[in-house]
Order: C-alpha cells, then sequence, then structure tokens
C-alpha cells in the first residue's frame, strides 16, 4: 500500500504548516510519500494550497522527487513539469472523479472509491471502501499503518 501524506499532515489536519518546506519533510522522514501543491508565476516555483505560500527551486524538488506527488495548481506549473528534465509524478484536478497522474497512476477524487488500482484520496471523509486502491493519502496517514 502506497500512504502518502497530504501536503505534509500525518495526524490530522494543520493548514497552518501545510506545504511547508520543513513539514513535507517532515512526512518523508517518517516514511511517507507526500501530495504537494505546486504554482509556477514568473518562472519561480511556489508551494503553497490557495495561493502561492513558499518559494522554492529545482534543486528542492530533485532531492526529494521520489517522495512526491505534484498538484499543480496552475497551467504554468503543469507547462513546467511536462517540459522539465524530471521524472516527477504531476497531476491536474479540481472536482473531477478522477485523475491519471504523469506516472499513470488512478488519482480519485474523496468519496468516489471503489476505483481498481487507484489512490484514494481523504477516504476518512466518506468511509470509502479501500478495498481496491493500491494507496491512500490523507491528513490522517499515519492511521493506515
Amino acid at each position: 500500500m502506497i500512504l502518502i501524506s497530504h501536503r505534509g499532515n500525518i495526524d490530522g489536519l494543520n493548514e497552518a504548516y501545510e506545504n511547508a518546506p520543513y513539514y513535507i519533510d517532515k512526512a518523508i522522514n517518517c516514511g511517507f510519500d507526500v501530495e504537494i501543491d505546486i504554482w509556477y508565476i514568473n518562472n519561480t516555483l511556489f508551494l503553497g494550497h490557495d495561493i502561492p505560500e513558499y518559494e522554492i527551486d529545482s534543486e528542492w524538488i530533485r532531492n526529494r522527487i521520489v517522495n512526491l506527488w505534484i498538484h499543480c495548481k496552475n497551467i504554468e506549473a503543469i507547462e513546467w513539469f511536462n517540459n522539465s528534465e524530471f521524472d516527477c509524478n504531476y497531476f491536474w484536478h479540481q472536482e473531477d472523479t478522477l485523475t491519471l497522474t504523469s506516472k499513470k497512476y488512478i488519482w480519485a477524487y474523496p468519496g468516489k472509491q471503489p476505483i481498481k488500482n487507484s489512490i484514494a484520496v481523504m477516504p476518512e471523509l466518506y468511509s470509502d471502501n479501500l478495498s481496491h486502491c493500491i494507496g491512500i493519502c490523507s491528513d490522517y496517514i499515519q492511521n493506515y499503518i
């Protein structure tokens, strides 16, 4: 089972720290992959959910690439990753039932399970049936160990 921290959260929602670089590193150091939100604005990468908050560079991504599930927050971010040298796992979605990541994982919106071989996002919100998924992305990811 692939266990993915949602924006760095591992034991509950903490909006004050979500997408902060040190918070993401903390989740990775606990053994989890992390779904992060990335913006690309004026040739600069930023982490942040609703707004670009934390400036990062490509080296930051390179050093964590195997653990990142990158949610592109604007079209420019999708274009940047699509044209980059990195073999990243990135995607775009809003309220779609599902989307396919660049590494061909099915990323399923909360409440849409069971979907065979998918990543269940926030399954605790709707008590999703996890019998067919291959991964979970959650604010409470340590509860799924």
